[in-house]
C-alpha cells in the first residue's frame, strides 16, 4: 500500500515472551515503541512474559489431576510477579487501574483450575482460556506503561478481533471476518493517534469461545493484523539478531542473512530453524508485506528483512537441521503398484496430519521412504501397519523397515535453481569429511536439498555443508 505524501508509516510490532520477560524487559519494549511511534502508527502484539503460559498450563494439569496446592501455589506466583513488575513501572492511577485486570485473568484461572478439580478433566476448549490469559496479564500491564509515559494507548483482547473455527489448541482464522472486525475496531484507533496493544496467541470462535493459534501463534497474530490493516511492515521483536546462515549453536561462524525471501523462511521454518512459523508467513506474504525479525536486546543491529524476493548471491542462502528423525521405507511387490504404495502410505499418515521431513522412491524397486520427527515414529508405525494389513497378509508388501536415529540435513535457497552443481559439491563435501548419506531428496522448485545422515553426524554434516559454500 503506498501512504500519501506526508502520512505515517502504519506498522505492527510484536514482542516476544523474552522480550517482556521483567520490568526491565518491559521498560526497554516501552522505549523502543516510543522511539518509533513519533514517526508511524502503531499496532503492537504481545506475548505472555517468559514462562507464563507454561506455568497457566501446568497449573491446569495439575488442577485436572487433584493437586490443588500446585494450581493455588501457581496463581499465588502469578499475582506476585505480574503485580511487582507493576509496582516497578507504574504509580498513581495507572498502577491502581491496572491492578484488578491483572487480578481478573488470575481469579479466571482460579475458577477453571476449580472446575477441572471437580470433574478431574482438562478440555481443549478450557485449555485454550486458560493458556492464554498470560497474554491478557501483559497486554493489560504494556498499555498501562505506553499511557504513564505519554501515549494513548489501549489493550484489546484479540478476542474481539481474530474470529476463529473451533479447532481449540491449533484454531484457523476465518479471514474475512476477522479482517472486518480488525478494520472496524483497530482503523479508528489508530487515526486517532492511539496505540492498539494486542495480546497475541488467542482469537475466538463465532459463538465467542476462547481459542489458541497453536505453535508460532503470537507472529501469526501480528502478520493477521498487519495483513488486515495493511500495514508497510511487521516488526517482530525477539531474542535472536535475525535468520542466521546455521544454528550457532552448530556454527559458530553462522552470520545474519540480511534480507530472505518469504520462499525461503518457509522452508527453513519447516525444518526447525527459529524463525517464522510458515502459517505466520502466510498473510504478510498475500498482501507483500516486508517483516522484520529485530533483536529487543540489540536494537542497532538492523536483523532480518523478509520479503518477496531473495537477494543475494544465486546458490545455498542457508542451512538447517532436524537432528532427530526417524526413517521408513516401505517395499511392495510388483503386484503392487506404486501409486497404490504411495496412495496407502501418505492416507495413512493424512487424518492427523503427520508432516514427512523428506521423502524418495524407487519405482523399479516399488519402495517409498520416507522421514519423519522421531517422536511421531510409533503412531506412523501402527498407522502403517493397519493400512496395510490386507497387503502384508498377501504379500504384497514384503516389508515396513525403520531406521531410527536419522538426522535431515537442509540446504535452502531459492537462487539454487539453475545453478548447476550444489548437490554434487554437497556430496563431495561431506565425502571428504567421510559422512555417508543415506537418502536425498531435492524438489522440482530446487529451494532446498534434504540429505539424511546419521544424527550422530548432523552437527559435523551441517558444518561441512556451511564451510563449502562460505557461508
Amino acid at each position: 500500500m503506498i501512504r500519501a505524501t506526508g502520512e505515517h508509516q502504519l506498522l505492527v510490532m510484536k514482542f516476544g515472551g523474552t522480550s517482556v520477560g521483567d520490568a526491565e524487559c518491559i521498560s526497554r519494549v516501552a522505549q523502543r515503541i516510543s522511539e518509533h511511534a513519533r514517526e508511524a502508527n502503531m499496532t503492537v502484539v504481545v506475548s505472555a512474559m517468559a514462562g507464563v503460559t507454561e506455568s497457566l498450563i501446568r497449573g491446569a494439569h495439575a488442577a485436572g489431576n487433584g493437586d490443588r496446592e500446585q494450581w493455588k501455589n501457581i496463581a499465588r506466583g502469578l499475582t506476585r510477579g505480574h503485580q511487582e513488575v507493576a509496582n516497578q513501572l507504574l504509580s498513581g492511577s495507572e498502577l491502581t487501574g491496572v491492578w484488578p485486570l491483572l487480578a481478573e485473568q488470575v481469579q479466571i484461572f482460579e475458577n477453571l483450575c476449580s472446575g477441572f478439580s471437580l470433574v478431574g478433566e482438562v478440555t481443549p476448549r478450557a485449555l485454550d482460556t486458560v493458556s492464554s490469559l498470560g497474554e491478557m496479564m501483559s497486554a493489560n500491564l504494556l498499555a498501562a506503561v505506553l499511557r504513564s509515559k505519554g501515549h494513548r494507548a489501549e489493550a484489546i483482547d484479540a478476542m474481539e478481533l481474530i474470529v476463529t473455527d473451533d479447532n481449540f489448541g491449533n484454531a484457523s482464522p476465518l479471514f474475512d471476518e476477522t479482517n472486518a472486525r480488525l478494520c472496524r475496531r483497530l482503523k479508528p484507533l489508530l487515526q486517532s493517534g492511539s496505540i492498539p496493544v494486542v495480546p497475541g496467541f488467542r482469537g475466538a470462535t463465532r459463538g465467542g469461545a476462547c481459542t489458541t493459534l497453536g505453535r508460532g501463534a503470537s507472529d501469526y497474530t501480528a502478520t493477521i493484523v498487519g495483513s488486515a490493516l495493511d500495514a508497510d511492515e511487521v516488526w517482530i521483536w525477539t531474542d535472536v539478531d535475525g535468520v542466521m546462515t546455521a544454528d550457532p549453536r552448530l556454527v559458530p561462524g553462522a552470520r545474519i542473512i540480511p534480507e530472505i525471501s518469504y520462499r525461503e523462511t518457509i522452508e527453513l521454518s519447516f525444518f526447525g530453524a527459529k524463525v517464522l512459523h510458515a502459517k505466520a508467513v502466510q498473510p504478510a506474504m498475500k498482501k507483500g508485506i516486508t517483516v522484520l525479525i529485530r533483536n529487543t536486546f540489540s536494537p542497532s543491529c538492523l536483523g532480518t528483512r523478509i520479503g518477496p524476493n531473495a537477494v543475494g548471491q544465486p546458490g545455498v542462502r542457508a542451512i538447517t537441521a532436524v537432528s532427530n528423525a526417524s526413517l521408513f521405507s516401505v517395499v511392495g511387490n510388483d503386484s503392487l503398484s506404486f501409486g497404490h504404495l504411495a496412495a496407502k502410505i501418505f492416507g495413512a499418515l493424512a487424518p492427523e496430519e503427520i508432516p514427512t521431513l523428506m521423502a524418495t522412491q524407487s519405482s523399479a524397486e516399488n519402495v517409498l521412504c520416507f522421514a519423519i520427527h522421531a517422536a511421531e515414529e510409533p503412531r506412523v508405525r501402527a498407522r502403517l501397519e493397519k493400512a496395510f494389513t490386507l497387503e502384508m497378509r498377501h504379500d504384497y508388501v514384503a516389508a515396513i523397515d525403520i531406521m531410527p536415529k536419522v538426522g535431515i540435513v537442509v540446504a535452502v535457497g531459492e537462487k539454487m535453481k539453475g545453478t548447476p552443481g550444489i548437490a554434487g559439491r554437497m556430496f563431495g563435501a561431506l565425502g571428504r569429511r567421510g559422512i555417508n548419506v543415506i537418502a536425498i531428496a531435492q524438489g522440482s522448485s530446487e529451494l532446498s536439498v534434504s540429505l539424511a545422515v546419521q544424527s550422530g553426524e548432523v552437527a559435523e554434516a551441517v558444518r561441512t555443508i556451511h564451510g563449502e559454500f562460505q557461508l
